[in-house]
């Protein structure tokens, strides 16, 4: 059976948050699914080796109207693409009427989709349950799950001289917004916390934007620079590995976050300034707020008081 799951939401988080309601319509109907996603999900990169996916299919398309699948002739395209695989069913993830048009003209035979015009206030993880629950009467309370071969896990931990008797932690210190980057300073606090409670080795997770690569320098350029592995020249799929030999994880809000906790590691979330559920939707996340807060919102803008001690305290729970 061939089936084409439509998640048209931005970037790599929502697209791991998704993955649990992928799986279980794989194990539902006993094939893998293909997935249309945005191509900034990079979807390609790190879930090519996990095994309840098929195809994935790249949605080119923002407000750049001679992106491929742009405006009404890039609706065309689309349909041209989708309809030479046959699709047997198709699960849409949105209320968009543009994308049951397009299943409709793919001459795909079954359609599930959320209900149309009810864009506003969708939970990015009670709707699928409930939409995934009504519609195909499937319970799913799984956590994200991304494989990768066991075998370029064990290729990193021999190219990176990874011991057990030491702490390997993963850094997120990149971020999608500056209201996310948690500073310098506190990683480094950090740091030192765990350095002199245990021999550790800290990979650092960024992107090339200006302002992480300011907070990646301050890192790798301090005292504990030996300690510290820059990981920003690697692709997606090049980290994967090495996320997966880690012990943990310290991640802001970001990709990383993400990735890793979707990979099985234990994963402290640094929750600065978006919805707590992002940071808390998967059994392997821990996730720490501001001082002073009840929880974290939107515009919650607490990057300076992220404290270093919880983060530390956090760690000792988790790996003793």
């Amino acid at each position: 059976m061939k089936i084409l799951a439509v998640q048209n939401r931005m970037g790599i988080g929502d697209t791991v948050i998704f993955l649990p309601f992928i799986k279980a319509l794989s194990n539902k109907f006993n094939s893998p699914i293909s997935l249309l996603v945005k191509e900034n999900s990079k979807a390609d990169q790190f879930l090519y080796q996990t095994d309840y996916i098929d195809k994935i299919l790249l949605l080119k398309r923002d407000n750049n109207l001679s992106n491929r699948h742009s405006g009404f002739w890039g609706s065309l395209n689309l349909i041209k693409e989708i309809k030479k695989y046959n699709f047997d069913k198709i699960i849409i993830f949105n209320s968009s009427l543009r994308f049951y048009l397009i299943a409709k003209f793919s001459g795909i035979p079954e359609i599930y989709q959320y209900p149309l015009f009810q864009k506003t206030k969708q939970h990015i993880t009670d709707t699928p349950k409930k939409f995934i629950k009504e519609k195909l009467d499937l319970e799913v309370n799984d956590d994200p799950e991304i494989q990768i071969d066991d075998t370029l896990v064990s290729k990193s931990i021999e190219k990176f001289q990874l011991k057990k008797n030491e702490l390997n932690i993963l850094l997120g210190i990149g971020g999608s917004g500056p209201t996310k980057r948690i500073p310098a300073n506190i990683f480094l606090k950090v740091i030192e916390k765990v350095s002199n409670y245990k021999k550790c080795k800290f990979f650092l997770a960024t992107g090339k934007d200006d302002e992480e690569q300011i907070i990646l320098n301050e890192i790798f350029q301090s005292k504990f620079k030996n300690l510290c592995l820059p990981l920003d020249n690697l692709s997606i799929k090049e980290t994967l590995p090495i996320i997966k030999s880690c012990d943990l994880s310290i991640c802001n809000d970001s990709s990383f976050s993400h990735l890793s906790s979707a990979l099985g590691i234990k994963t402290i979330t640094l929750m600065a300034d978006t919805p707590l559920i992002y940071g808390n939707y998967s059994s392997k996340m821990f996730p720490i707020i501001p001082d002073e807060q009840e929880t974290v919102v939107h515009n919650t803008l607490g990057k300076e008081k992220i404290n270093p001690q919880k983060i530390f305290d956090k760690i000792i729970e988790i790996t003793t």
